[in-house]
């Protein structure tokens, strides 16, 4: 977060929706992966806490400025076994006003017949990309080798909307071999009646992917001739 590539990391935790109490960390200086080892007890009546989410937000501390909101992660309590210690790492996730949004993709591979299938399901959340405060989007998808493209398909356009619905698939003809070397790369962009399309985000699928894109995969290549559905987080696009 700073210029001389270190950040000044503190981290903040609050419950949802209340948010009545606030604790907060000691500030790590000069480091990208500080230790902090504090504890910080919340009381909650055992009736409430399965309503609750346990929010940490993540700041770079500025003496003279604004902190600056690195990430978030939040942990909703319904969903965790609270009757054990929990100790997991998680990634943090951008802010709220820099997310680009996700995108719902259904994989499916059929081995004797090469044909791999993408269905563009839908999208959610994307980011704002006119005045209006929308977007039109439409999804770009690439079939890959390394850095070369082997084919390019593409939805229809959605015009006003920050969560359009496509259900449109798209088949590629790849062998077996070959899906060992290929990989996915599913853009989401914003249509521009006037000037070029805009970039929002993108989603690498595929062996060389990592996190969600590479087990959505994995997931498919294990269930051959079966569609495997997951959302994926839009990632700002590779300078090159």
């Amino acid at each position: 977060m700073d210029l001389g590539g270190t950040s000044d990391p503190y981290v903040k935790l609050f419950l949802l929706p209340e948010k009545k109490k606030k604790f907060q960390t000691k500030v790590i200086r000069k480091s990208l992966n500080p230790v902090f080892n504090e504890s910080f007890v919340f009381k909650v009546p055992y009736n409430e806490i399965g309503g609750q989410t346990l929010v940490l937000n993540v700041y770079d501390f500025d003496r003279f400025g604004k902190h600056d909101q690195i990430g978030q992660v939040s942990v909703p309590l319904g969903k965790v076994d609270l009757a054990t210690t929990i100790e997991k790492t998680v990634p943090i996730e951008s802010p709220p006003e820099n997310r680009l949004g996700e995108v719902c993709l259904a994989l499916r591979y059929v081995p004797n017949k090469n044909k791999l299938t993408v269905v563009v399901m839908e999208c959610k959340n994307l980011k704002k990309m006119d005045v209006l405060g929308l977007s039109d989007p439409y999804v770009k998808i690439y079939l890959m080798i390394g850095n070369k493209r082997l084919e390019k398909k593409k939805t229809t356009i959605k015009m006003k909307t920050l969560n359009p619905y496509y259900n449109e698939s798209f088949s590629f003809d790849v062998s077996q071999e070959k899906m060992a070397k290929v990989h996915l790369q599913i853009s989401v962009f914003d249509y521009d009646r006037v000037g070029s399309n805009e970039g929002i985000g993108m989603v690498i699928i595929g062996q060389n992917a990592s996190g969600p894109g590479l087990k959505h995969w994995q997931d498919m290549i294990a269930t051959p001739r079966r569609s495997v559905a997951a959302w994926h987080t839009l990632m700002p696009f590779d300078d090159d």
